[in-house]
């Protein structure tokens, strides 16, 4: 794979680790005002109630560095301002989160359908774990942190970074990962996916997310690699 935007998508194929610049300060939003932003998250609370505050970081930009890498700048700030872009509040804010593409040892991809409380794409099938990056806390490891608590599977491999790419419907910037997985001895819930899977890559079920089609390219160079 070669680092390189692919289209409009905004897609960065990466064969190195991202790097994060978190400069100080806090990032607060100026073009509405927190009052407006207190009652969007208090609609959105009554509507979800799993919505839950806490810091996150925004991205302010990224470059490219060299053989395959990127570096991605980001200050940190709150989940409410990004959260009440549901209630059609764009604050500007843009999180940086993770995904990963996972998949068995017999070739089979882990999906999940999402459940109806979260934030974006209800009911809707996406390649699971995904989450928003927490800071200090490596990419790495808060996908794995992600794979154990969302689908109780483990990780056979390390997490390999693979891309990083623009989701315009949840307006956030995503690593994306690949990682070798195998099932849990006991299967675990989770309210963020009311239905998990392992399915056939030819077969992926639909409804699937507008981020989860386009990281089928990653899945396709993936089963290459393996030979599959």
């Amino acid at each position: 794979m070669h680092a390189r935007a692919v289209g409009p998508e905004r897609l960065i194929s990466l064969r190195r680790p991202a790097q994060l610049s978190v400069v100080d300060g806090r990032f607060v939003p100026e073009r509405v005002s927190l009052d407006e932003v207190d009652a969007a998250w208090e609609r959105l609370r009554a509507r979800v109630p799993r919505a839950h505050d806490g810091p996150m970081l925004h991205v302010l930009g990224h470059s490219r560095n060299g053989h395959g890498g990127v570096t991605i700048h980001c200050v940190q700030s709150s989940y409410r301002f990004h959260a009440v872009g549901r209630e059609g509040l764009d604050t500007g804010i843009r999180p940086l989160g993770v995904k990963a593409v996972c998949l068995t040892r017999d070739g089979r991809v882990l999906m999940g359908r999402r459940g109806n409380g979260t934030l974006n794409y209800p009911g809707q099938w996406e390649f699971v774990p995904a989450g928003t990056l927490e800071p200090g806390v490596e990419p790495a490891d808060m996908i794995l942190r992600e794979l154990r608590e969302e689908t109780g599977w483990s990780a056979a491999s390390a997490p390999a970074t693979r891309a990083l790419l623009f989701d315009p419907v949840a307006r956030s910037w995503e690593i994306v990962f690949a990682i070798d997985v195998v099932p849990p001895e006991v299967p675990v819930e989770s309210w963020e996916c009311e239905e998990l899977r392992d399915v056939d890559p030819g077969a992926i079920p639909e409804p699937m997310t507008p981020v989860a089609r386009r990281m089928q390219v990653i899945l396709g160079a993936e089963l290459r690699a393996r030979g599959r």
